[in-house]
């Protein structure tokens, strides 16, 4: 069996990796890190886990490290490089979730996220674990960037056809919306139910900081310099991400085209599933589950496609991920463990 710590583990992702590990046939769980709630059992932060009798550490204690051979991190940024060194150090195997190795520029990072990125040599070694399209670094890797949620709904629907050359590079616009569980489970005025509850709204604007994340990945991919409009929303719903990506066809392509060249490039990828044509996703359709649906709308009248990308914000968007990651780090099969199915209705 492998030995898994997840250090964060009672934040909503931690909560969802300790929930899919359990069940998961080649884990077992050894470690749970938690500054605030060290020594207590899990089950009773998280009354629904009633017989996963866990106890919480401080994951200061080096032993949550060393009894481990894969440590996953639930932690916000800059919080991540102390738990990296310690485990590189110790020759184990890292998926951070948080932001701190997505982006390669110590520069840029240091500019978004006002706080120090980690050094050049660690971030080298960091792969981005966006696994439809990096599979193979993944199963190398040592230390694996878990992509933002936005960023996957996003970068799952626009690599391919950027690859290929079917959309104009420019006035990429995104319209995302997210459900409040995104946004952690530290108490916070913005996520109380009096201030979300039927209310729609946008946060973030003009510069997200999942932007240079985003324009990091298309540029590299679109072998040029990428620049998206982004705005993200948050919607008085639990768990869920819908993002809208207004495009431009470029010369020979219809949105007939992109549906079969997304189809194509897909087919082999389990957790993408590219619906019909002019079928629009909904988040209740991969609600609990590691899918991301993709839907596409032609609109021949102004040469322009319309792409809807659906996922669990919390498992494709977070946990589920990090652990289809940890799947390709150790040559396991990429749906061990996952949720093959949502939770409809």
């Amino acid at each position: 069996m492998i030995k898994a710590s997840i250090i964060g583990a009672t934040g909503y992702t931690g909560q969802e990796l300790v929930k899919m590990l359990s069940g998961h046939p080649h884990i077992e769980i050894v470690g749970l890190g938690s500054k605030s709630y060290a020594g207590e059992n899990f089950s009773k932060i998280y009354p629904h886990f009633r017989g996963i009798d866990l106890i919480c550490e401080n994951p200061e204690n080096d032993e949550i490290i060393d009894k481990a051979d894969i440590i996953f991190l639930a932690l916000p940024h800059g919080l991540s490089v102390p738990y990296v060194k310690k485990a590189l150090e110790k020759g184990k195997k890292v998926v951070d979730l948080g932001a701190d190795f997505r982006i390669k520029d110590r520069d840029i990072y240091q500019s978004w996220y006002k706080t120090q990125g980690p050094e050049e040599d660690l971030l080298e070694k960091a792969v981005y674990g966006l696994c439809e399209i990096n599979k193979e670094k993944i199963a190398g890797a040592q230390i694996v960037a878990n992509p933002g949620c936005y960023p996957t709904t996003i970068l799952l629907a626009l690599i391919p056809l950027l690859q290929k050359g079917a959309i104009k590079k420019q006035n990429i616009i995104i319209d995302s919306k997210s459900g409040v569980s995104g946004a952690g489970r530290s108490l916070s005025l913005n996520t109380h139910l009096c201030e979300t509850n039927e209310d729609l709204k946008a946060y973030g604007l003009p510069l997200h900081r999942h932007i240079p994340e985003m324009e990091q990945e298309l540029s590299l991919n679109a072998e040029e310099e990428i620049n998206i409009t982004f705005t993200p929303h948050l919607i008085p719903m639990t768990r869920g991400m819908l993002s809208t990506i207004y495009l431009e066809l470029e010369e020979g392509f219809t949105g007939e085209k992109v549906h079969s060249l997304l189809k194509e490039f897909y087919k082999d990828k389990h957790f993408v599933r590219i619906i019909g044509e002019g079928e629009s996703p909904h988040t209740k359709w991969v609600s609990g589950s590691n899918y991301c649906d993709i839907g596409i709308f032609s609109d021949p009248r102004n040469n322009r496609i319309t792409i809807l990308s659906a996922i669990d914000n919390l498992i494709k968007g977070a946990s589920g991920q990090a652990i289809q990651n940890m799947n390709i780090m150790f040559g396991l099969d990429e749906k061990a463990g996952l949720p093959l199915w949502g939770m409809y209705p």
